[in-house]
């Protein structure tokens, strides 16, 4: 009878054996490596909120406006005042950025909201959250001769990136993501996600047709000419995101609201209010632009942006991506000249571009935002694409409706 062979057992050869030890501690080894590294020695994003209080300024409600002088001038000191204590401090190279948020006016005194961006590493958190304390407390100290302030109402309180996202995008006028390169729409540039948060496209079932911008979660102005043809409510919708088609978000329209004095055979007074059916969710790509006060003046020369999805020249192609153009405001004197539009230009418009042309807003872009940035890089409405002949003609640039003067208009109709 045939029986199998039966394989004598046998151990591993000893170096067979330390190889696999050592592999699998060099395996531990590099586990734990990588682990000690995140946990300790790579750098996170932290995010802190506080407040504090500067006293014996006397109460004036247009502290409580976001976008008033006054607002704008204190916030603006004290940001400096920020920045330069943290550049000048044992902790510069993990300071991002510091905002004034809030101010918040009384009998005696402001209360200041502050919203700050730090990195360190988490097992340094605590000692990192200290040295901000101090360099904030001895800022409020030694800064009298700029502000009355009272270093022991100073709170700093460590927030989520959730909690700290939601602060600034309820802020007018701040972007999440920004470009340093500026370009054209008639001679423009692709926008980045973030970039033009309050812009919005008003499309006619389905089909980008004018731009708005988005002034509060819940209202948008555009151009009164947007709606001369089409005035059922059933066939507009609201998209925003820097995509026409698929749109980041989308809203209905409940109600569009036309300026009483407008004409469909003039342009001026062409200015509309849109109600959206359901309130926007603000988000790092979609919140609100700043609305200047009346009072508020931009200067010929000034730096402006505008933006929308218009064709990239007079006939041409339209973008699938929103475009962005760098253009400069021109004098209404200039814009008036008998080479240029001869007298049409009213004191309630604005033009913008450059008298050489090129750079211009084009068909498709009405109704969509003309912008400023003021000295915090804060973001207000100047203008609305209103017209224009052709799009970059020589001594033809683009002409806006002016802002300012619908300020009472605009708040009348919405509230804001």
């Amino acid at each position: 009878m045939y029986r199998p062979v039966i394989a004598s057992q046998r151990s591993l050869p000893l170096w067979m054996i330390a190889l696999i030890v050592f592999g699998v501690l060099g395996v531990l080894g590099v586990t734990i490596g990588l682990l000690v590294h995140f946990l300790a020695v790579e750098n996170k994003t932290y995010y802190y909120q506080g407040n504090f209080k500067i006293k014996d300024i006397p109460y004036n409600s247009n502290y409580e406006k976001e976008t008033s002088e006054e607002t704008t001038a204190l916030s603006k000191m004290i940001e400096t005042r920020m920045i330069d204590a943290f550049q000048a401090s044992s902790i510069h190279n993990h300071y991002i950025s510091s905002q004034v948020t809030k101010l918040y006016p009384q009998s005696d005194g402001i209360t200041v909201d502050i919203w700050l961006m730090f990195k360190s590493t988490p097992g340094k958190k605590a000692d990192m959250r200290r040295k901000i304390g101090s360099i904030l407390h001895n800022m409020l100290k030694n800064n009298s001769a700029s502000f009355n302030s009272d270093p022991s109402s100073l709170k700093l309180t460590e927030i989520s990136k959730v909690q700290a996202e939601k602060t600034i995008n309820n802020c007018c006028g701040r972007r999440a993501k920004m470009s340093s390169v500026y370009d054209r729409i008639k001679g423009g540039s692709a926008a980045q996600d973030g970039e033009w948060p309050w812009q919005a496209s008003l499309k006619i079932k389905g089909r980008h047709y004018c731009g708005a911008s988005l002034i509060s979660n819940i209202w948008l102005v555009t151009a009164a000419h947007c709606f001369k043809q089409y005035k059922n409510l059933s066939d507009w919708t609201v998209s925003f995101g820097t995509v026409v088609n698929p749109p980041y978000m989308k809203n209905k329209i409940q109600d569009f609201i036309i300026h009483e004095n407008y004409n469909p055979y003039s342009q001026h007074d062409d200015i509309a209010v849109v109600r959206l059916a359901e309130p926007v969710p603000f988000t790092n790509n979609v919140h609100r632009v700043c609305l200047p006060e009346a009072t508020q003046n931009f200067l010929p020369g000034s730096d402006v942006v505008v933006t929308g999805w218009g064709a990239l020249s007079y006939d041409g192609l339209y973008p699938k991506l929103l475009q962005k153009a760098p253009v400069k405001i021109i004098d209404t004197e200039i814009c008036n000249s008998r080479d240029s539009y001869g007298g049409l230009v009213l004191d309630t418009m604005l033009c913008a571009g450059y008298m050489e042309g090129y750079i211009d807003a084009c068909q498709g872009d009405s109704g969509g935002p003309l912008v400023y940035p003021n000295s915090r890089n804060i973001w207000f409405l100047v203008g609305i694409v209103s017209w224009g002949d052709e799009c970059g003609k020589k001594n033809k640039p683009g002409v806006y409706t002016r802002v300012t003067s619908y300020r009472p208009w605009i708040t009348s109709k919405t509230g804001i």
